[in-house]
């Protein structure tokens, strides 16, 4: 694959540090569900986010098996309907793999403009889930939750992409 100009060159990235970002956004997500904000139907799913950005670009490690356990974990911690988040974290993963190449030519606000629609679907498959299960619609605020999430995008890619920048060995020799 031919590298845009202007972009440079990653090191590969640590599955360590892919799964324990994956965790961090997991405890960022529980810990604002805890919080008095609650499960507030306009707060972005901190844990969505993360997955999308490594299923996007590291489709190899992260994939639709990580978003499913993901999703089983949320689903227990939240004690929602068995399956909801699974299911959301699953076609969101799905989706964002099957975006991944054509994606990574934009630009990172680009980027979020493409990734709304994902997140706009994900939050439509988790209310109809929870509409179906005879739950109460949560309001009109969560149409702002896909809203932030694509807001947060270039966040996200700046803090998770910042290890993979650096030189391997910095050497003032060396142009790269």
């Amino acid at each position: 694959m031919i590298m845009p100009r202007g972009h440079q060159l990653l090191l590969p990235a640590s599955p360590w540090f892919i799964g324990g970002s994956l965790l961090m956004a997991l405890l960022v997500n529980m810990l604002v569900n805890m919080s008095l904000i609650g499960n507030a139907a306009w707060m972005p799913d901190f844990l969505a986010l993360v997955l999308v950005f490594w299923c996007v670009h590291q489709p190899r490690l992260v994939g639709i098996g990580v978003a499913f356990l993901f999703g089983v974990i949320t689903d227990v911690h939240q004690s929602a309907l068995l399956g909801q988040h699974a299911l959301t974290y699953t076609t969101l993963g799905f989706l964002a793999v099957m975006v991944h190449r054509r994606l990574l030519w934009f630009t990172v606000p680009s980027q979020a403009m493409q990734v709304l629609p994902l997140f706009v679907a994900a939050r439509a498959l988790e209310l109809l889930v929870r509409m179906v299960s005879g739950s109460v619609f949560p309001s009109w605020w969560t149409v702002l939750a896909p809203l932030l999430e694509a807001l947060l995008w270039p966040l996200v890619s700046v803090f998770l992409l910042a290890p993979q920048r650096r030189a391997p060995d910095p050497d003032v020799t060396r142009p790269l």
